[in-house]
């Protein structure tokens, strides 16, 4: 029965056999395989001083059919009161490791779906299978779910930054799932953080699932509406000031001379030929001529404003001729007051 070593048997047709009882031998593990399908060879390594085995093996089946029958049907079955873990192995193919950074999400939104939580919870760190959100029969939310991250730095970078925030109208709670066990351990402990750092340093591939093309998705971005365009003012029979700045002015008839342009700035300060202009050209106030058999209007006061030619303001105002200031009582000065300029 165990005639043949393990590293010599087809390993595509061999399945391992792990939490084997101490009392169980190569014999009952050939009969209990063997409702499988035909056993070729069962091995269970020995221990060298006290020969007994060291509660797992191998069992070689005629083919690779067979091997994966037996792994579907007597995974778990249990054997003195121990159930049995079936499954294939292959020394040529490296076993993915699982290094249990995954995470437990409750009080979710029912609004929230496996791509919320994808796009919420992958910004953080690879995720290595699609986040799982647990529904009643009847596809609803039950209010909580699950994600599960490539590296243990990932998992705490979330819990850190998601725990107790808002998503979709509720706080969630983010902390590490329980363990499938049943001992009631979280995951997260020293024990797997080793493990992720001894697979780590080996280059030990991470199991991980590829994720559906849904949650890859990105939203495609609504178009932005063409600006409005406003038609031309003359298409309605109007007119654009804004088209008519590179159209030239029209011509004159034929034996008409072009009009001289008008000058837009302030009056020129000569008259005809540079000459001065005439006292009074100009001024807003010139007075009209005197209507017919009247006495001609006296002339313009030369001095301004028509104000008299002999106003002085104040005390400066000329004596008429023939007069002068009386001859002597002059008062002096105040004392102390010196005698100003011009007497």
């Amino acid at each position: 029965m165990s005639g043949a070593k393990h590293w010599e048997q087809d390993k595509e047709a061999t399945v391992y056999v792990g939490n084997i009882d101490e009392r169980a031998t190569d014999a009952l593990i050939w009969e209990l395989m063997v409702q499988a399908g035909p056993v070729v060879n069962v091995h269970l390594p020995k221990d060298r001083v006290t020969q007994s085995h060291q509660g797992f093996g191998f069992v070689e089946f005629n083919g690779e059919v067979d091997a994966d029958y037996a792994a579907k049907i007597m995974n778990g079955i249990r054997l003195y009161g121990k159930a049995l873990r079936v499954n294939k192995a292959s020394a040529d193919k490296q076993k993915p490791l699982e290094i249990g950074a995954e995470l437990f999400i409750g009080n979710l939104d029912p609004m929230v779906d496996e791509k919320v939580l994808y796009d919420t919870f992958s910004r953080f760190g690879t995720l290595i299978a699609p986040p799982k959100v647990a529904r009643d029969d009847n596809g609803l939310s039950k209010g909580y779910g699950f994600v599960s991250y490539s590296s243990f730095e990932a998992s705490d970078d979330a819990i850190n930054n998601m725990n107790g925030q808002f998503l979709m109208n509720k706080d969630v709670t983010v902390q590490y799932a329980y363990k499938k066990d049943g001992k009631g351990e979280r995951h997260g402990d020293e024990a797997e953080r080793m493990l992720a750092a001894q697979a780590k340093k080996h280059n030990v591939i991470i199991e991980s699932q590829p994720m559906p093309p849904a949650l890859l998705q990105t939203p495609t971005p609504v178009p932005a509406a063409p600006p409005v365009v406003a038609p031309p003012a003359m298409a309605t029979g109007g007119f654009d000031p804004s088209l008519a700045a590179g159209i030239p002015p029209p011509r004159p008839p034929v034996g008409f001379a072009p009009s001289p342009v008008a000058h837009r700035g302030p009056p020129p300060p000569f008259g005809v030929n540079g000459a001065p202009p005439p006292p009074g050209a100009g001024r807003p106030n010139a007075l009209p001529p005197a209507p017919s058999g009247l006495p001609a209007r006296p002339p313009p006061s030369q001095a301004g404003y028509g104000s008299p030619a002999d106003f002085h303001p104040g005390s400066f105002r000329i004596p008429p001729p023939g007069f002068g200031p009386p001859p002597g009582n002059v008062p002096p000065p105040p004392p102390g007051f010196a005698p100003g300029y011009g007497r």
